[in-house]
């Protein structure tokens, strides 16, 4: 009988949208090259859009990606996740404030969001910056496992407005936090345990302001071709609005090496 592996299938779209004439949203992912890999470091996926309004958006958005890619690669075998990621997005965020620092004389400033995800065993750790999302698809119901980071969601955590205000006031899209804004950044993160047939959703503003969640569990949570399901969202969103670029990286969990964790190390369940 074949040992239980994490086994996982994906598909990763980036459109400019209809009123955009340049994408300023990236994308990656690494895909662990034999089964031991997958064990030892697991997948990783991650994306981010470059802030709007920032001088070179896209170059902020590219060099995070790359940065986490590299440093997810480095890292070294076993290493717990959700300590992981944190350290590698606080490093994109000092590597990208950099970048905007050194850009020009004057020190031009550079901005991005980044939502990434890495899987390994029957788990995924979920770290985000931003307003940039992650929704859990199951059974076709989607469950938005990140909160935005933006001035409006933040008055509403603190009860300052309600949820119904929040979602209609004018700093609704206002980031609070961003990769590149400054020297140290908060890192929130998840941990999430899989099933088989789950699919993760990582997603811009510009695919979920123009689709309700309803509508991507519903299209994500399909059991089909997953590049035709990435297709059908964008496409959604196009015909929606299509103002904003629209990034969207569909992985759906076909099987999961079920463990148990026993002073920070995993172990096998049977």
């Amino acid at each position: 009988m074949q040992e239980p592996i994490l086994d996982i299938e994906f598909s990763a779209l980036s459109d400019p949208g209809r009123q955009r004439d340049h994408n300023e949203d990236y994308l990656g992912h690494v895909k662990p090259a034999s089964a031991a890999v997958g064990r030892s470091h697991g997948w990783f996926f991650a994306l981010a859009d470059g802030v709007g309004g920032h001088d070179q958006g896209e170059v902020a958005s590219k060099a995070a990606i790359e940065d986490l890619l590299s440093g997810f690669q480095a890292a070294r075998p076993g290493e717990p996740h959700g300590p992981l990621l944190v350290r590698l997005v606080q490093e994109a965020n000092q590597y990208v404030y950099e970048m905007g620092k050194n850009a020009s004389p004057g020190g031009t400033s550079m901005a991005t969001t980044i939502v990434a995800c890495a899987l390994r065993h029957d788990r995924a750790v979920v770290a985000h910056v931003g307003d940039s999302r992650c929704y859990l698809v199951r059974q076709r119901q989607a469950k938005l496992l990140t909160r935005d980071h933006t001035v409006a969601q933040d008055q509403a955590r603190l009860g300052i407005l309600s949820q119904k205000d929040a979602a209609e006031a004018s700093t609704r899209h206002l980031l609070s936090r961003s990769l590149g804004m400054d020297l140290f950044v908060n890192v929130e993160t998840s941990e999430h345990q899989m099933l088989p047939a789950d699919v993760l959703v990582l997603c811009c503003d510009g695919l979920y302001n123009s689709l309700e969640a309803s509508e991507i569990g519903a299209v994500a949570g399909h059991s089909g071709d997953l590049n035709t399901a990435a297709q059908r969202l964008v496409a959604l969103a196009n015909d929606r609005d299509g103002s904003d670029n629209i990034s969207v990286q569909l992985i759906r969990i076909r099987s999961v090496e079920r463990v148990g964790m026993y002073r920070g190390r995993p172990y096998k369940l049977r």
